[in-house]
């Protein structure tokens, strides 16, 4: 397990005598394409990590084709959490933050007082759907695991690490009442399995392979490890979506905002920092339906 063929992966397991599944996530590629956009905070970068691990175990948890959307909004120092996830398991993320105002030791609490957590469905067929709760929790983990006991009502729990380096995560979730039907005895063993989760210590989420956590967790429990599905960074912008946005101004606007802006209109994606550039023949050309495909620069 400690070759494994590529650095970002999600792998789901499953307890055989109990109605209890699980699965654990590792992002160091894609992480370090997050972090690299932005000069993030120790504290953030942290925070960032830790959201886009919930959002690779979210997204293995959801039948849908579409994106997956994971948004913490405060009025603190960290006025904004957001990281996509699709059902390809391409992900990317950003935060806003005064660094300013971020102490070294910072918590989730002094960094987002009084925030709120959004998940977010985005079904490429069929209705949006969003579930919101309060980041009231001292962690990320806390407070994915209440928004599960709230809007749920699915006994799930989750683990969540990230060192700037590498994101770590760890998902226990009830499954329908199958191997044990007696409700008490259902109820034992997931305080017995959640339990032994929570010894899990953030270095050694952090620093062993799959198959030694889950033997140091539960080596007493019959455990079924599955094949890994691997995840990456990619940022879904591009130079035809921001020329549609354009097209949504109409002709007379788009022109004006060419003329504001010196000659050049730049749309920036908040995401990955691609800059792409549209001047007066590029705007004429996309409103008489000749495409975007234009000699003028796309630059980083």
């Amino acid at each position: 397990m400690t070759d494994l063929p590529d650095t970002d992966y999600t792998q789901r397991f499953i307890f055989d005598d109990s109605d209890t599944r699980g699965e654990l996530v590792a992002l160091e590629r894609s992480y370090a394409e997050v972090l690299a956009k932005h000069p993030y905070p120790e504290p953030v970068a942290q925070l960032l990590g830790e959201l886009m691990a919930a959002a690779a175990l979210l997204v293995g948890t959801l039948k849908f084709d579409g994106l997956l959307i994971l948004q913490a909004r405060s009025e603190g120092p960290i006025s904004l959490l957001m990281i996509e996830c699709s059902s390809e398991r391409e992900i990317r993320g950003l935060a806003r933050y005064d660094a300013d105002l971020i102490a070294a030791d910072a918590t989730l609490a002094d960094m987002m007082p009084n925030g709120m957590l959004a998940l977010t469905v985005d079904p490429t067929q069929g209705q949006r759907y969003q579930g919101i709760v309060d980041l009231d929790g001292a962690t990320l983990s806390d407070c994915f695991t209440n928004y599960f006991v709230m809007s749920q009502q699915v006994g799930t729990r989750f683990w969540l690490y990230a060192d700037g380096r590498r994101a770590r995560g760890l998902l226990l979730q009830q499954l329908p009442a199958d191997r044990l039907k007696d409700e008490e005895e259902r109820a034992a063993s997931w305080q017995h399995i959640t339990a032994l989760g929570s010894t899990l210590t953030a270095d050694e989420l952090l620093s062993l392979d799959n198959e030694t956590v889950l033997h140091r967790l539960y080596h007493e429990e019959q455990v079924r490890l599955f094949d890994v599905q691997k995840l990456r960074f990619r940022c879904s912008c591009s130079r035809e979506r921001s020329a549609n946005a354009l097209v949504s101004l109409g002709l007379e606007d788009a022109q004006a905002l060419v003329v504001e802006h010196g000659g050049n209109i730049e749309i920036d994606c908040q995401f990955c920092n691609q800059r792409y550039l549209f001047d007066a023949a590029d705007i004429t050309q996309l409103f008489t339906g000749a495409g975007v495909d234009t000699p003028s620069d796309t630059r980083h």
